[in-house]
């Protein structure tokens, strides 16, 4: 193996499991452990994955970074369109006759963008709020990731109301520390959809970036109410809520 060619040498070690390279491979010698933390590396396994990235940036920790966050990019919200009922949302305010999960499009409401969207939660005729806390280190993204790259964290939710009734909405995000300390927060104004309104879904985002180090879990809160105080299931509807760490 010390007679390869390094070109060649790089290409057998792209063949490799990624957390084999950085855990085991990378151990094997000077050389191999250059090579592993170097950008060219981690450049081909991105070509040979498809993976894409919008800059041509070549240091090696981001290009080895943009390789494991793509890999691990999902949605970290757990239940977010009601799908089993109320099962991850913790916190639960249910205010009126609490939260109701219902279909779509529901009465005097509108199809969702997404096919692949069949329920949404709705609240009633007093506050009804959701909360689901995000363990970042159980779902895989490590201190050292979150305290030096600092990956952007987009935060995305879709509301909307009923055509015949008026409502509110509100959503509140906080990055916390180990102990719970708000490190960063995003909190929407209170929306206000008024009475024959055309149920449209509107969606509402926000990027996290240059959070500091520190950051642990993710709080994400939504919640609404409709605004004539009708006994029943006429607040806001959410779906679709969405938590990702991006490359």
């Amino acid at each position: 193996m010390e007679s390869l060619p390094e070109a060649v040498l790089i290409r057998i070690l792209a063949s490799i499991p990624a957390v084999e390279l950085v855990l085991v491979c990378r151990l094997v010698c000077c050389q191999w452990k250059n090579l592993v933390d170097g950008a060219a590396l981690w450049i081909l396994k991105c070509q040979q994955e498809g993976l894409t990235r919008a800059d041509a940036e070549s240091d090696a920790e981001n290009w080895q970074s943009f390789y494991f966050l793509s890999k691990k990019r999902k949605n970290l919200i757990k239940n977010p369109c009601g799908e089993e009922d109320l099962e991850h949302w913790g916190e639960v305010e249910n205010g009126g006759d609490g939260w109701k999960i219902e279909e779509l499009p529901g009465d005097f409401g509108k199809e969702f963008p997404s096919e692949e969207v069949h329920k949404y939660f709705v609240t009633s005729y007093e506050w009804c709020r959701k909360a689901q806390v995000i363990d970042l280190r159980a779902e895989g993204y490590w201190e050292e990731l979150m305290d030096t790259t600092q990956p952007k964290i987009m935060v995305r939710d879709w509301y909307a109301g009923r055509s015949d009734a008026g409502c509110l909405y509100e959503l509140c995000v906080r990055l916390l520390s180990e102990n719970e300390d708000v490190l960063a927060e995003y909190k929407s104004e209170t929306v206000t959809i008024p009475q024959d309104n055309d149920a449209s879904w509107t969606e509402i985002s926000h990027t996290f970036s240059s959070y500091g180090p520190g950051v642990r879990f993710v709080r994400f809160e939504h919640g609404g109410q409709d605004t004539l105080f009708w006994k029943g299931w006429y607040g806001v509807r959410v779906t679709n809520s969405s938590v990702t760490v991006e490359p």
